[in-house]
């Protein structure tokens, strides 16, 4: 496939696929001020392709945040570690949410280095995530 723009098609499939939600925080589109994008898991600049597998939908702070890196420092051990790859890991063995579901808390050293580069925890994502609790409207179903 060439490694230019995304089809229609592409968009419409990661953003069903993640079911409007940030593959990453796992905000939710609808209550965003800002529109998402489908960014790439590898970036083009790393090898990356447009596969549908290296495509994800990301809100517009973790894609911000994440740019063209594939692994940040994990602070506990201060090894450069992988960032969390949506298609070859899962969710939940990376993460978990604190108590009222408004944190996440990084499990694994690809976790933790993947909630701090990504500031998975930003301070307006966390009163969102609060707010839409107490509501039961957060965490989104996955």
């Amino acid at each position: 496939m060439t490694e230019g723009r995304l089809t229609p098609s592409q968009r419409v499939k990661v953003v069903e696929r993640a079911r409007n939600c940030c593959e990453y925080c796992r905000a939710q589109e609808r209550y965003s001020p800002d529109p998402f994008s489908v960014e790439h898991i590898v970036p083009l600049s790393k090898g990356g392709t447009n596969d549908l597998e290296n495509l994800a939908f990301s809100c517009q702070g973790c894609n911000n945040r994440k740019y063209v890196s594939v692994e940040a420092i994990d602070l506990v051990t201060q090894v450069t570690v992988p960032l969390y790859h949506l298609r070859h890991q899962k969710w939940a063995e990376h993460f978990i949410w604190n108590e009222d579901c408004s944190e996440v808390i990084g499990l694994t050293s690809t976790g933790r280095a993947t909630v701090e580069k990504l500031q998975l925890n930003r301070l307006g994502l966390v009163n969102l995530c609060r707010v839409l609790f107490i509501i039961f409207e957060h965490p989104p179903d996955f």
